[in-house]
């Protein structure tokens, strides 16, 4: 890697401060301002503690997002003017991006939200993400408008194609990535640190990446992204601190979307949303999973997050139970799929009653690993969420000479 310029490495050191900033901010606030959100009735209890008899303020990811957006409205300047380039045109481009990645983070802090307090349904849930990206959709058609792919081995010696435009549904695919992106961390959720420890580990996943690139020649692009990334790792750690085991705060929908918005508007900008996807390998089989639950293919409770033992301080794997005529065809082939593949257990009653466990990758850890403490569940997790996030490193940087002339 070259070395730093005075710009870059000046850039660099903002982003740096900035996180470190936002961390002690958000660390001091959240204990000030948890008693209004119990007095507003904003609270709710564990449900796999053994005393669950007490609240816990609920949605105290609306605090760390305020912060965020505080710090970055306060980092504007040095953003757009952190390039050597004064050419006007260039700060307005800069000005741009960052102006449309906050408006459509805040946008999502706002749905998430609205979503603890309303308990809004599934399909507002998947709309308003999508006309949230419009913003960062619409600056990148202004300012980049790239819609071409480099086509791998080896499509461009049997056609004699090297790259493909795909035009418009570049755009479809941008906006459904803002979809998935901010609800994939929602729907792994409901363990004591899982929400804030994924993102983090994505966070910073994005943030190693960004250092490697950022003595190439698209630095400009990784730039932004440590612009943005180093305060989400910070208000994300101090979340963190009072959201792990036993968690003295519960994020809520809030922080889910806000981080997912994050890492859309991330891959997005920064270019680089192939990456950002393989950093998401736990949540894209997590999603995938859970297809037949979250679109009815068959029975989905309200929860779907592992049980505490009645009589010991372990997590075991939740069930849900109904009936075979309950099931169309495309469930019954789930149901004859799954158990198969040692990715859900069931069985079958002499009254035709089947009960599986549901389909979530933390009942999947729980399956292979045995009943566990929920602290220990989460570090699992933990553990696999960075494991994938070296398998992303080692295909984007070694294994993609063998598909592409790099």
């Amino acid at each position: 890697m070259e070395r730093l310029g005075s710009d870059r490495f000046g850039g660099l050191c903002v982003s740096i401060g900035t996180g470190i900033i936002s961390f002690l901010i958000t660390w001091y606030l959240i204990p000030e301002l948890s008693n209004l959100f119990l007095s507003a009735n904003l609270a709710g209890k564990d449900l796999n503690k053994r005393l669950n008899d007490y609240r816990v303020p609920e949605g105290v990811g609306v605090i760390a997002g305020a912060i965020y957006l505080v710090c970055l409205f306060c980092i504007i300047p040095f953003y757009v003017l952190h390039s050597k380039d004064d050419v006007s045109s260039t700060m307005l481009t800069n000005l741009s991006l960052f102006l449309s990645a906050l408006l459509s983070i805040c946008c999502m802090i706002l749905l998430g939200f609205t979503d603890d307090v309303l308990n809004l349904r599934w399909r507002h849930k998947l709309v308003l993400p999508t006309i949230a990206s419009l913003p960062i959709l619409m600056v990148y058609y202004v300012t980049y408008g790239n819609t071409y792919i480099v086509m791998p081995f080896p499509i461009p010696q049997l056609l004699n194609v090297n790259v493909f435009d795909l035009g418009f549904l570049y755009y479809v695919y941008m906006g459904m990535l803002a979809v998935f992106c901010t609800n994939a961390i929602n729907i792994l959720a409901g363990v004591n640190g899982v929400e804030c420890g994924q993102s983090i580990v994505i966070a910073l996943s994005v943030l190693l990446n960004s250092l490697i690139n950022l003595g190439s020649e698209c630095w400009s692009e990784h730039m932004f992204a440590l612009y943005l990334v180093c305060p989400f790792i910070g208000v994300s750690c101090a979340v963190l601190y009072y959201n792990w085991y036993p968690s003295r705060v519960f994020v809520g929908d809030t922080f889910c979307y806000f981080a997912g918005m994050t890492f859309a508007v991330l891959g997005i900008l920064g270019h680089f949303s192939k990456t950002m996807l393989m950093f998401f390998i736990p949540q894209i089989f997590n999603f995938v999973l859970s297809v037949p639950q979250l679109f009815h293919l068959v029975p989905c409770p309200r929860h779907r997050l592992p049980r505490l033992h009645p009589t010991e301080d372990v997590l075991v794997m939740s069930t849900v139970k109904f009936k075979r005529s309950d099931v169309g065809s495309l469930g019954r082939l789930c149901l004859f799929i799954l158990p198969k593949m040692g990715l859900t257990k069931m069985t079958v009653d002499e009254e035709e009653q089947i009960t599986i466990t549901n389909l979530t990758i933390l009942n999947v850890i729980l399956r292979v690993m045995g009943n566990t403490h929920e602290r220990t569940l989460t570090i699992y997790l933990l553990f696999l969420q960075v494991a994938c996030s070296g398998v992303a490193f080692l295909i984007r940087y070694q294994l993609v000479h063998l598909f592409y002339d790099e």
